[in-house]
């Protein structure tokens, strides 16, 4: 699995020397190879990885302060990257964001490392602490927005708690990656969430005289 598209870009060190793109893809890839390998994150030492790698300590801590800080960039680098929203309204803006966790589901199936990768990251409470505010608040973040200029646009009732919007919307399509791994995730299915949730959350338009 390479990593050089989907890992997003990372603030220059403020020390060190300058960093290098190919040597962070061979740390990482060779944490994933460790991982594919079955080896537990209690296991993935900085000694490992930089053997795997085929690099020296020096060179992992320069870039990471601790196995903890490496693996959360390994769970960012095995995330798809973000959709590019199409802005057109709130409707298509919400497919476009479930379309992206019903991929990442089908991903998560077919792929043993993204899926170790999870199963080890939950058994961290500081790692998965560290995921959590660096990948999916932002995401939370982002589906807030587009439920509030939904409501500024009236194509949601401006009575409805966003954030429980939000819960509602993402939460259909989790239940079916996450809690029902066994779920049919076939194409179509984020406009048919989409869809079902805003019959009841569109705002009621008065009948015409």
């Amino acid at each position: 699995m390479s990593l050089a598209a989907d890992r997003p870009e990372r603030p220059a060190p403020a020390r060190g020397r300058p960093r290098s793109e190919t040597v962070e893809r061979a740390i990482l890839e060779g944490v994933m190879k460790l991982l594919e390998d079955g080896v537990p994150l209690a296991d993935l030492s900085i000694e490992r990885v930089a053997r795997t790698a085929g690099v020296g300590k020096a060179t992992i801590y320069r870039r990471w302060s601790g196995k903890e800080e490496l693996f959360v960039d390994v769970m960012r680098a095995a995330e798809p990257p973000d959709p590019e929203l199409p802005g057109t309204s709130m409707r298509d803006d919400l497919v476009v964001m479930l379309e992206t966790l019903r991929r990442r589901g089908l991903a998560s199936r077919s792929s043993a490392i993204m899926h170790n990768v999870y199963v080890q990251a939950k058994c961290s409470p500081r790692i998965w602490a560290a995921y959590e505010a660096s990948v999916i608040a932002p995401r939370r973040a982002l589906t807030l927005d587009v439920l509030r200029r939904g409501q500024r646009d009236g194509e949601l009732r401006t009575d409805i708690d966003v954030e429980l919007a939000n819960d509602m919307f993402v939460g259909a399509m989790l239940v079916r990656t996450v809690l029902r791994p066994d779920a049919d995730l076939p194409e179509g299915l984020a406009e048919e969430i989409v869809d079902t949730l805003l019959v009841g959350l569109r705002p009621v338009r008065p009948p015409v005289p």
